[in-house]
């Protein structure tokens, strides 16, 4: 199973400036993100103390739900 920060690159360099490209590319940017993580857990925690932007956190909800599905 590759990591969530592997999922979520498909996002970027999207044409579109949507919510999940801004996720992605700030997940890019951000060296201490947890490149390596797979667990919800982990992943929301750091978001709720590093939150890029105001919808971040529904955003990275949504996108995770999607992420477990395409990794079964």
């Amino acid at each position: 199973m590759r990591s969530f920060y592997h999922y979520m690159m498909r996002y970027r360099g999207n044409r579109k400036n949507d919510d999940e490209k801004r996720l992605a590319d700030w997940m890019f940017e951000d060296h201490s993100f947890p490149k390596q993580a797979k667990s919800y857990d982990e992943i929301s925690r750091y978001l709720e103390w590093n939150i890029p932007f105001p919808n971040a956190l529904s955003v990275f909800d949504r996108l995770y739900e999607t992420y477990k599905l395409d990794e079964e």
